[in-house]
């Protein structure tokens, strides 16, 4: 599978496709009120980059967005990383996160943070195989016992 990543407005068709089905994926793991997924609106802040995953057909097939942590000086924290079922296993989250990681690296970010569910097996055994080492629950995730948080220094 040939995949090519940009980074684009969350504001089209098929992104949004993606958006919809990694809400309906998270709130069918867990209760609403302990998601924590960026908004459209959200992502079209100043500082946001959505990157999106694109198959040879051009066909949006995952996504992630690399936010500005404002409470850490040189920190971001990786959002709405999701792939859609029909491409898992074909390394496009880890082509995500390479790209992620190089930009967010060249753009003087020396911490990557993010957040997944308990329930969420997969995204953390990608994680930790990738290098990013668990860690204390920051900032909204704080006292969120369905949550587990992670980092990587870059």
């Amino acid at each position: 599978m040939t995949i090519s990543i940009s980074i684009e407005p969350p504001r089209q068709t098929d992104v949004a496709e993606l958006l919809a089905a990694g809400t309906v994926f998270a709130h069918s793991l867990y209760p609403v009120e302990n998601t924590f997924l960026l908004s459209t609106d959200e992502l079209e802040r100043a500082g946001v980059a959505v990157y999106v995953a694109r198959d040879e057909h051009g066909t949006a097939c995952g996504m992630a967005a690399l936010v500005p942590l404002r409470s850490l000086e040189h920190a971001a924290e990786l959002k709405r990383l999701f792939v859609h079922p029909a491409a898992r296993g074909r390394g496009v989250a880890g082509r995500l996160l390479d790209r992620i990681e190089a930009d967010a690296a060249e753009r003087g970010i020396r911490s990557l943070a993010l957040e997944t569910g308990t329930l969420q097996h997969a995204a953390m055994a990608l994680y930790r195989g990738r290098g990013y080492e668990q860690i204390e629950l920051f900032g909204q995730y704080i006292g969120e016992e369905l949550s587990v948080c992670f980092a990587k220094s870059l």
